[in-house]
């Protein structure tokens, strides 16, 4: 058995020592993943439980029941409002350690209600290298990470999605809409919504793999560079301006480095402990 195979078994073994699990499931490709190899692992001891806020996109929660489905995982829908929240709407550099900490609280009641002995998330061994405060909360809420205790990377993970012919094994890359909004900029439900209906009009037009971050009143696009000339022509460069304009931004500008995953972290000089 080559080691990716080695892995997977592993995270069964992990999984099933566990007894039963609540998944916190986004529909992602990590998520998906997990709660497919906890419910190979489980059977219907693998529960996914699923987070909905403003910050948690609306075709992202139809994509996670439709999953949920297919694979004949029983989906358990919790309610969250980040929102509430004065240190969450203020977005310091921890409001992501703030809004995990909020969020799998709410998701270790669920799971003791309903008899699951763990809540586990999608965290892998790409993860490390990021600036991540909540896995902070993680931590201090007991909360298992099976991909990453397995030792498995964003990569293999997609391999093994393949294999197991999951959907999302070449989905883009996503996160909360909250993580569009450079720090210290106010978080407001006004604001989600017009980065929501922003993003899906691009990937309306084809655009997979994308951001809008939010500056103020500017909204900065990040395309992968091979999408740069189809933006910039005439006709789509001007239809996204007038789009993103009605929407409410008073400035559009493209990022001309292109995507990148957590590129708000880069004013960071240093990561809080």
């Amino acid at each position: 058995m080559d080691i990716l195979h080695q892995k997977y078994q592993q995270l069964k073994e992990n999984l099933r020592s566990l007894g039963s699990v609540a998944i916190a499931f986004s529909g992602g490709v990590d998520s998906a993943f997990l709660i497919a190899a906890a419910k190979e692992a489980l059977g219907e001891h693998a529960v996914a439980v699923t987070a909905v806020s403003r910050s948690f996109p609306k075709f992202e929660r139809k994509e996670a029941e439709t999953l949920c489905q297919a694979l004949g995982v029983r989906q358990i829908v919790c309610l969250t409002d980040e929102l509430e929240l004065e240190d969450f709407r203020s977005n310091p550099p921890d409001r992501c350690y703030i809004c995990k900490k909020h969020i799998f609280s709410q998701l270790l009641a669920v799971a003791q209600k309903n008899g699951l002995s763990a809540v586990c998330e999608g965290s892998n061994m790409d993860d490390l290298g990021d600036y991540r405060p909540g896995m902070r909360a993680i931590r201090e809420l007991g909360v298992k990470s099976p991909l990453k205790d397995a030792g498995l990377y964003k990569e293999e993970i997609r391999l093994l999605s393949k294999e197991l012919g999951l959907p999302t094994w070449n989905k883009p890359s996503y996160a909360c809409l909250a993580s569009r909004f450079v720090y210290g900029e106010t978080i407001t439900a006004e604001k989600l919504s017009m980065v929501e209906q922003a993003e899906e009009y691009l990937m309306g037009l084809g655009f997979r793999q994308m951001r809008v971050r939010v500056h103020g009143s500017l909204a900065r696009i990040e395309l992968m560079p091979n999408d740069f000339v189809r933006m910039l022509g005439d006709t789509l460069r001007i239809a996204v301006y007038d789009q993103l304009k009605a929407l409410g931004f008073s400035y559009v500008s493209l990022d001309l480095k292109g995507y990148r995953m957590g590129s708000m972290n880069e004013v960071l000089t240093k990561h809080p402990s």
